[in-house]
Formats: structure tokens, sequence, C-alpha cells
């Protein structure tokens, strides 16, 4: 018996020394999954790298490519309204859209002409009263720290708190004296773009009208199939998303220029029109442009009449932007972008750093054109999240042991087992 147990056991080490196959071309498979992640990784950041590169260099081509592009999405409600089929008995005629593109550019400019010939005036006169007003702010501000120190001085303060003190309020006229100063350079520096005034308009000429063109072109280039049905609902995704956010933008500056000149006219608030200007075109930086517009109202308030104007200032402006927030804007943006307002200011903090005052405009357009590509490359691998993207390469399991049933052994059968040479384990007559 004993021999032929050995025999039994010679068998099956001789069976497993002949078939180590499974385990060490699992081992490679393994081994090659993890290394082409990691080389997915590289390769990735490798392309990012260099796609950040190519946009620092053409910032300058990319903003005018991305400006155009927003003048596009704009008026395409407009052309479209225009080129609508009109019955003309049974039969429907549509305006070819190079003329109804036309016909909604010169009616357009025409009604900006207007609106500049109406409030050119009023913006003139009170651009200098703005600049005197800021000029007597200053001297206010100056003559306040003087009576501040005599003050100081009278009541015997310590020396180190004295100087502590001025050297602060220095430091904060100097600081504000450099922010207006940096301003009116910004200013100045935006003449160079006055071109950019009628490239604007022709580049997105050629966009509305040849929108289509460049649509099929792009699609043209992916393989017939799955990826070009996706490409093109990654467009249509990309269109529709842009589009509500630059129209309900638009809107949203509109409103809240012309109501914020209203409301700081009636308060009484000086030069009404350059403040409403102010705050309707920050209002296109969302939650950092308007935080801006409130304290530079609530500081102007100050100075010009008191607090109790000042107070007056920020509730009025409160109010505005409740209303603005949950009644106005939800209805205009539909489901347009919705982000969290951390990513909001992060998102404009990265813009400025990298791209300055264009950064900051352009930075919610982006994340919500990267956030589209996201989400349509994880429905494309058919993931939910990026990590089972790479769940195959990082997760590797081992091959599976056969499973024996199990069978209920009996008492009889226990007494007749038998120690397994090999294992050490009990045989029972029915293993």
């Amino acid at each position: 018996m004993l021999a032929r147990y050995s025999n039994r056991g010679q068998e099956q080490m001789s069976s497993t020394n002949q078939n180590p196959a499974p385990r060490d071309i699992s081992a490679a498979a393994a081994s090659w999954l993890q290394t082409r992640a990691v080389l997915r990784i590289i390769l990735l950041v490798l392309a990012l790298a260099a796609l950040l590169w190519v946009v620092y260099r053409l910032t300058t081509v990319i903003l005018l490519v991305v400006l155009s592009v927003f003048f596009a999405y704009l008026v395409a409600p407009l052309v479209d309204l225009v080129q609508r089929p009109i019955r003309f008995g049974s039969r429907e005629r549509m305006m070819p859209r190079g003329l109804a593109i036309a016909i909604v550019y010169v009616a357009l400019f025409f009604g900006i002409g207007a609106m500049i010939y109406l409030l050119a005036p009023q913006l003139a006169a009170q651009f200098p009263e703005f600049r005197q007003q800021a000029v007597e702010y200053y001297r206010t501000i100056t003559s306040s720290s003087q009576r501040l120190n005599q003050y100081f001085m009278q009541h015997r303060m310590p020396e180190g708190v004295v100087k502590a003190v001025n050297d602060s309020v220095l430091g904060l006229i100097a600081k504000g004296g450099e922010i207006v100063s940096l301003a009116v350079e910004r200013m100045l520096g935006l003449i160079i773009y006055l071109p950019w005034l009628v490239l604007i308009p022709i580049l997105g000429f050629f966009l509305l009208k040849d929108a289509d063109s460049f649509r099929r072109s792009a699609l043209a280039m992916l393989p017939r199939g799955r990826l070009r049905w996706r490409g093109d609902e990654f467009f249509q995704d990309v269109n529709s998303t842009l589009a509500a956010y630059i129209r309900a933008q638009l809107t949203a500056c509109v409103l809240i220029g012309v109501i914020s000149s209203v409301g700081f006219a009636l308060i009484g608030m000086p030069s009404p029109l350059v403040l409403g200007l102010i705050a309707g075109v920050l209002e296109f930086v969302p939650l950092v442009g308007p935080l801006v517009v409130a304290i530079l109202a609530a500081l102007l308030a100050l100075l010009h009449s008191g607090f109790g104007m000042a107070f007056i200032v920020l509730l009025f402006l409160g109010v505005l932007r409740i209303v603005q927030d949950y009644v106005i804007y939800p209805r205009i943006i539909g489901t347009g972008i919705h982000l969290h307002p951390l990513a909001v200011i992060l998102a404009i903090l990265s813009g400025a750093e990298l791209a300055g005052v264009a950064g900051i405009f352009l930075a919610i357009p982006v994340i919500a054109i990267l956030t589209v590509t996201y989400r349509h490359w994880l429905e494309h691998r058919g993931s939910e999240t990026i990590a089972e993207v790479f769940e195959e390469a990082v997760i590797v399991s081992e091959p599976e042991r056969p499973v024996r049933p199990t069978v209920s052994t009996t008492p009889e059968e226990m007494a007749r087992a038998r120690p397994d040479l090999l294992t050490g384990e009990l045989k029972t007559p029915n293993d």
C-alpha cells in the first residue's frame, strides 16, 4: 500500500512540475498590463505638456478665435430667426445663410452705433467726474491718516503701535495707487487690440456660414461607426453647453448693468452709469466679479456719504445677487454649466495665472469643455470613473483553483481515511 501511495505522490509531483506554464503566463500578462498602464500615463502627461506649451505660445491667436466663437454664438439665434423658411403659396423658401448673416450684421451694428450715440455723451461726462472723485477720496484717506496720527500723539500711544498703524496706512495707500496705475496701464494696453473689432466679426461671419462644413470635416477624420457617432455627440454637447453659457452670461451682464445703473442712481451714488458699466462687465466673471463690484461700490459710498449709504449699497447688491442667482440665472441658462463654487474659484485663479485677464474670462468655458470631454471619454470606454479605465491594468487576479463540490462524510468513511503522503491531509475513499 505504501508503494501505491508513493507512486501516486510521484505522479502528482511530476504533473505539477510539467505544468508551470499557466502561472508564468499570468505573471507575464500582469507585468505587461502594469507596464502598459505606466506608459499610458507617461504619454498622457507628455501630450498634455505639449498641448499647454502650444497654447501658451499661441495665446493671442487662440484668444482671437475664442472671442470670434463667442461672437458667433451670440449672433447665431438672430441668424436662424432671419433664415426661417417663408411660405410663398404652396412652397417654402429659405434665405441664403450668407445674406441672413449680412442682414443681422447691419441691424446689429446699427443698434450698437445708436446706443453709443445716446450713451457716449453721458459716459464722457461722468468719467472725468469719477476721476476727480477718486482724487478727492485719495486726499480724504491721506488727511484721515494724518488726523489719526495726531490722535495717537495726543493720547501718548506707544511708538511701536503708532509706527505700525502708520506703516499699514501708508502701505494701503501705496498699494491702492499701484492698483490704479496698473489698471490705467492695462486699459491703455488694450488699444493694440482695436483691430480685433474688425477681425472678430469677419471670423464670426465664416464661423456662422460654414459651421456645419467644419463639423462634417472634423467628423470625416474619425473612422466610421461608434467612434464617429461619439464624436458627433461630443460636438453637439459642447455646442449646446457653450451656447447656453455664453448667451446666459451676456443676458446676465446686460441685466446687471442696467439694474445696477438704475439702482445706484436712485440711491444717490456718484457716477452711476460708470459703476453700472463696471458691474455689467465684471458679471461675466462668476463669483469674483460681483464681489469686486460690491467692495468698490461700498468703499465709494463710504467715502462719499458715510456708513449709511455704504450699508444701503451692500443691501441693494445683496438682494440683487440673490434674485440673480436663484431666480433669473437658472431660467436663462437652462441645462448649461453647473459647477461647484470651489471649482469656479480655482478655475478663475488658474486662468488668471496662465493667461491674465483673458484667462479670467475664459476659465469657465474651458472647464466646461474639459468636463464634457471627460464625460464622453468615460462613456466611450464604458466606465463611470477614471479609476475603472485603468482597473484592468492595476488589478490582476490570480488564476482560480478548481473548487471541489462538498461531500458529506460519514463516520465510517472517516474511520477508513488515510493521510496523504504529499500534503498530510486525510483522504477519504470519496476523494
